[in-house]
């Protein structure tokens, strides 16, 4: 595989990294549907139990530039504490993985690498993700105004980028859960786009 290294311009799509990183941290939350007390900490514990998974997803962008929206499928994988993976298979197939701070895209037969030391501001965005999905209250409230309503039957968690540079790009991400389970993500970028990706656990081999 040919390999090339790459600014974070010539990235397709590099917004669409920022939702699949949030959407590792979906698929395996296991809420306790009967605690006492619901609550931010609830559900930084139940995402700190869970070290690895591989989910379903299906993908709707909305695009201001284009008449009908598009849609995607593929294959998710995490496993903690920094490897991500999101594998669109449908219309097209196209991987994204992060291995601690290095960024690869794989399209087309190539390979592309961007390392994350040199780009502070998707850097930031990235480590917050990590802290979602490691249970880490601390660091994701460090990079986020995060706010949580509901109950663990129907919640909803609502994450605003503190970083300037980061607002520049995402407005505002939605996790919306049920029953301990996330139901859906969506992501509101400044330029007006928005995307909604609903996933699935996925339990088989």
């Amino acid at each position: 595989m040919h390999r090339t290294h790459v600014t974070p311009a010539s990235i397709p799509d590099r917004r669409r990294l920022l939702l699949a990183m949030v959407l590792f941290a979906a698929p395996w939350l296991a809420l306790p549907s009967h605690a006492a007390e619901w609550n931010l900490d609830a559900l930084m514990q139940a995402l700190a139990q869970h070290k690895s998974g591989r989910a379903s997803f299906v993908e709707t962008k909305t695009m201001a530039m284009l008449d009908a929206p598009i849609e995607s499928s593929g294959e998710l994988r995490f496993a903690a504490p920094d490897f991500l993976e999101m594998r669109t298979l449908k219309p097209k197939p196209q991987t994204i993985i992060l291995l601690a701070n290095q960024l690869t895209v794989e399209l087309g037969g190539r390979s592309h690498q961007l390392s994350l030391d040199d780009h502070p501001d998707i850097a930031v965005l990235v480590d917050s993700i990590r802290a979602t999905l490691n249970g880490d209250r601390k660091v994701l409230q460090r990079d986020y105004v995060v706010s949580l309503s509901g109950d663990a039957a129907q919640w909803t968690l609502n994450l605003v980028p503190v970083d300037a540079r980061a607002r520049e790009r995402v407005r505002a991400i939605r996790i919306d859960g049920r029953q301990g389970q996330v139901r859906s993500i969506a992501v509101q970028q400044t330029d007006g786009d928005h995307s909604l990706m609903t996933i699935r656990e996925r339990t088989d081999p």
